[in-house]
């Protein structure tokens, strides 16, 4: 059965999701959230020599959030955490073919998740973190303490489906 409001890229990895799931230790973590529709997505990047050698996500959200978190796992792997930088929700609507206007939100929230792993990445090692970055790390925390703070109930019920 074929959705018209989704590309097949968008149900192929809804369906059949790649990456899902937590790295234990992980070198960087991307914990955003939208107020609006209340997804929340994680992305754990794995990083040897300055590249991403593995990333994996776990998403509470609809059928676009799940399908963009994945694919977002796939575009970072071999990337140099510069260039990792510079993919944007453009970059990964562009993989995920058609979505409606209304998910749009959610290739947004794919690209913050993968800005934070990297400043959590590069906070942990001691390493340079670009002024827009920063910039972006507080507007994105900013947005995600406040989605904590009126989704609370919801959050904890989260921690406890993952045993946090």
């Amino acid at each position: 059965m074929r959705h018209s409001l989704y590309s097949k890229e968008i149900m192929k990895y809804f369906r059949k999701p790649k990456n899902v799931g937590i790295i234990k230790n992980a070198d960087g973590k991307g914990r955003v959230g939208n107020l609006i529709c209340g997804d929340v997505m994680e992305l754990y990047i794995k990083v040897k020599n300055n590249k991403i050698v593995d990333a994996k996500f776990q998403t509470f959200g609809c059928v676009v959030a799940l399908a963009v978190s994945s694919i977002l796992t796939e575009m970072v792997k071999g990337k140099t955490i510069k260039q990792a930088l510079k993919i944007t929700n453009k970059d990964i609507l562009k993989k995920s073919g058609k979505v409606p206007p209304i998910k749009v939100h959610c290739s947004f929230l794919a690209a913050d998740s993968l800005k934070e792993a990297i400043y959590d990445y590069l906070s942990k090692n001691d390493l340079k973190i670009p002024k827009e970055l920063q910039k972006e790390h507080k507007r994105i925390k900013k947005n995600l303490d406040k989605l904590e703070k009126e989704q609370k109930d919801f959050v904890e019920l989260e921690k406890k489906l993952l045993n946090k």
